[in-house]
């Protein structure tokens, strides 16, 4: 029972899908974080089944990316792209750390945020439509939305944060950040083994160099961790690793 508890907490937070909605509290909230990686499951199944779809029916190239495109987003309700555009603007800011994590704070959307997302946007919908969406293709990319949710669940767990509140916080110390550590670590390795045996290592180094830039913005422009933080890796490690992928498979077709 406290295990679906424990699953509804992250999918209720991390997730747009309908899901009872329990009492946040130290039990449930102790392992939640080891609950984040399987909405990246959902996410991977979304384009499993989009993708048979399209080529039971014969759908376009570009109705079939726009779906990669869209579903993400739409399993997650645009949660981590709400930190991306944040981050972006305290970026583009390059203001002192401390005025970084007040406009991390400001509701209001500035434009460097709206040119990122626009950009992005852009840049993720084409490579879904170079992809081929071959099974390794689509497994390697699978195992790329799992890893990206247990390193930035990772982050939350063992990364200095910067302020005591926010989501980060609240889901930091309530976690048994020893324990959700190792499960987490787990979850990478399994992940990245799937990689490695799909021929994605350059997938897998495409993550692991974005994990590498995080913990060096985290830590000198904006002296800690914080929830759009967060976000704005998760977002950069699943535009990388795509683009990673796509590259493999114009570089070396008959590998993915």
């Amino acid at each position: 029972m406290m295990a679906l508890e424990t699953i509804q907490v992250a999918f209720a937070m991390y997730s747009a899908l309908p899901m009872p909605q329990p009492e946040w509290n130290k039990d449930n909230m102790r392992y939640a974080m080891c609950a984040f990686p399987l909405i990246g499951l959902v996410c991977a199944a979304g384009w499993w089944v989009w993708s048979a779809v399209c080529l039971y029916f014969d759908l376009s190239y570009l109705l079939h990316g726009a779906g990669l495109c869209l579903l993400p987003v739409l399993i997650t309700g645009g949660i981590h792209l709400d930190g991306y555009a944040d981050t972006c603007d305290a970026l583009a800011s390059n203001a002192e750390p401390a005025k970084k994590q007040e406009i991390l704070k400001d509701p209001r959307c500035g434009a460097f945020a709206v040119i990122k997302l626009c950009t992005y946007f852009v840049a993720y919908l084409t490579l879904c439509v170079v992809l081929e969406p071959t099974p390794r293709a689509l497994g390697c990319m699978s195992c790329a939305f799992v890893m990206e949710r247990a390193m930035s669940g990772l982050s939350v767990c063992r990364f200095p944060l910067a302020k005591t509140s926010g989501l980060a916080y609240t889901f930091a110390t309530a976690a048994d950040r020893k324990n959700t550590g190792r499960i987490l670590y787990a979850m990478q390795i399994a992940a990245a083994a799937g990689m490695l045996a799909l021929g994605g290592g350059l997938v897998l180094a495409a993550g692991l160099l974005v994990f590498w830039r995080y913990r060096r913005v985290t830590d000198r422009q904006f002296g800690g961790l914080s929830g759009d933080l967060a976000g704005w890796f998760l977002q950069r490690a699943e535009l990388w690793m795509l683009a990673a992928l796509v590259f493999c498979q114009l570089t070396y077709g008959g590998i993915l």
